[in-house]
């Protein structure tokens, strides 16, 4: 893991390397990237990165990047709004009125999985 990013695309290819390391059929936070990362309140970033990172490459899953609640709270920035879900579904996470079922099940935690 990279040491602690200083300058916005430092920070945004940090965010990269994590959410690339959720594995498929998990989903992870903004809060919980940030931490990864030593942004401990740096959610609201994690999301400008999720939001820019379309054209990126290696893709960056960013559909497995949910709020603290298990909500798609970004599926707005996915074309259509629905794919965030489809593509979810298709990794075999159930979705229910915008909310990951099983959250706390499906959750990983990448302070723990990437630098415990």
């Amino acid at each position: 893991m990279k040491k602690q990013a200083t300058n916005q695309d430092d920070i945004y290819d940090a965010i990269f390397d994590v959410v690339r390391a959720v594995p498929k059929g998990r989903v992870t936070t903004y809060g919980a990237v940030a931490a990864a990362i030593g942004m401990k309140s740096g959610a609201r970033v994690v999301g400008y990165a999720m939001n820019s990172c379309g054209g990126v490459k290696p893709k960056v899953p960013a559909h497995r990047v949910v709020n603290r609640n298990g909500m798609l709270s970004g599926k707005h920035h996915f074309s259509p709004p629905e794919l965030m879900q489809q593509l979810l579904e298709k990794e075999g996470i159930k979705v229910e009125e915008d909310k990951v079922l099983d959250f706390d099940k499906r959750f990983w935690d990448p302070v723990k999985e990437l630098l415990g």
